[in-house]
């Protein structure tokens, strides 16, 4: 099983790593930093350097607890060598803002708006959506929404990760939000929780900013009616 390095440090850049198996151009490693696509958040991209060879990762999947990382040319690499990681922190640090801009929507709709839930999203590098269960949602509710949330990220809230049992999280209401994640709750012994301090906590498997500061000016790209009960929002940070 590969050690997820994104959890205990989600701004590490670089890591060193030994290859336990290569398929083709799949390559696991023992711990990595890339994040593989999960929860609306994409993989991260970058390169794995191996003595004089540059191996270009062009996408990241994880299977049965192991990372893979797909290279576009994976060489003669083979398990047992050494690699030296470097991620693409352009993209991951875009990803974490757009995730965490993600929770505080969703607190503010959670918090605020009982006839409607934030019900999933999806995350790229250039803007991010979100999903909403209201029957009816106009431009002025999304502009009291989005007015609300801004007001999070100005008071540079503090974001950090803890983990608690399993057993303990499914005791705890609104810790998952969607019908996917109660049920992936009940299947782990241990639960991932992003909190926002004073704001929002929620179980959680991605990667986010330390301050909500850091996430920027949340502007509106358009609202769109899915049908009954099914709105969504495109919005980018500056």
């Amino acid at each position: 099983m590969t050690e997820k390095l994104y959890y205990k440090d989600m701004y590490g850049k670089e890591f060193d790593a030994s290859v336990i198996a290569v398929n083709g151009n799949d390559i696991i490693l023992d711990k990595t930093l890339f994040y593989p696509t999960s929860g609306g958040q994409p993989n991260d991209t970058g390169i794995l350097k191996t003595g004089n060879t540059v191996i270009n990762i062009v996408d990241v999947t994880q299977e049965d607890g192991n990372i893979i990382h797909i290279a576009s040319d994976a060489g003669n690499i083979a398990p047992g060598d050494t690699v030296h990681g470097i991620i693409n922190w352009e993209n991951r640090y875009i990803h974490m803002r757009y995730h965490t801009a993600v929770h505080i929507i969703d607190g503010v709709v959670n918090n605020n708006y009982k006839n409607g839930l934030l019900t999933g999203g999806q995350i790229y590098n250039d803007h991010a959506r979100v999903d909403f269960s209201f029957d009816i949602i106009d431009k002025e509710l999304v502009n009291e929404i989005i007015s609300k949330a801004q007001n999070v990220v100005d008071s540079g809230l503090n974001v950090f990760e803890r983990e608690i049992p399993g057993k303990e999280a499914m005791k705890i209401p609104g810790l998952a939000r969607t019908e996917p994640g109660r049920k992936l709750i009940e299947s782990l012994p241990v639960v991932r929780i992003i909190e926002i301090e004073n704001f929002d906590f929620q179980a959680d498997g991605g990667t986010h900013v330390k301050n909500t500061g850091e996430v920027g000016k949340i502007e509106i790209i358009k609202i769109e009616n899915k049908g009954k009960g099914h709105k969504r929002l495109a919005f980018m940070l500056d």
